[in-house]
């Protein structure tokens, strides 16, 4: 015959499993959308399927200090427009490569803060996202966009600061899952 302490041992262990097992099974599904402003985390690696885009790898500072054209992107993870525009900012790196210093920046660090002057990505953030600024190597500001800022016009503007030719050919992004876009070419 077994033992008390073995058979409340056995039903504390069943109730165990049995609370395991319901915690598995009711655990909530993730799930993630382009067409909501839900954080889903970095919208570059879940929408673009390119996640070293941040932190960027140099400062606006940094980038004006070495003469180098910089493309400043100002976004939110949690914002439709932005999940929408992540691809054309990954197309952006395949396109420009080290040419220029791609800087996707979130706009949370710059609410409210005091503008430092041109060498500070608060200095051209407007308030609206997405936003594309292009600064050439002299700091003049070549492209100050909001919105859905067509490829070709990003392009056009680093073409000029950089003194390299636009890649041509370069359209608009169709979905082919809610998560993965490709961009098409003419």
């Amino acid at each position: 015959m077994p033992s008390y302490h073995g058979w409340a041992m056995a039903r504390v262990l069943k109730a165990m499993l049995g609370l395991v097992l319901s915690l598995l099974l009711f655990v909530p599904t993730a799930s993630a959308a382009r067409d909501d402003d839900a954080y889903d985390g970095n919208i570059f690696a879940l929408y673009a399927g390119n996640g070293s885009l941040v932190p960027p790898a140099s400062t606006l500072a940094e980038s004006q200090a070495a003469g180098r054209t910089s493309v400043l992107i100002f976004y939110l993870d949690d914002s439709r427009t932005s999940k929408a525009f992540a691809p054309a900012v990954s197309e952006l790196q395949r396109l420009w490569g080290r040419s220029i210093d791609l800087m996707p920046l979130t706009t949370d660090a710059l609410q409210d803060r005091i503008d430092r002057g041109v060498r500070d990505p608060a200095h051209y953030w407007h308030g609206r996202i997405p936003q594309v600024v292009v600064i050439n190597g002299e700091g003049r500001l070549l492209l100050d966009e909001e919105g859905q800022v067509p490829l070709e016009a990003i392009n056009v503007a680093i073409s000029e600061a950089t003194g390299l030719p636009a890649p041509e050919g370069v359209s608009t992004s169709l979905s082919f899952n809610e998560l993965n876009t490709e961009v098409l070419t003419r």
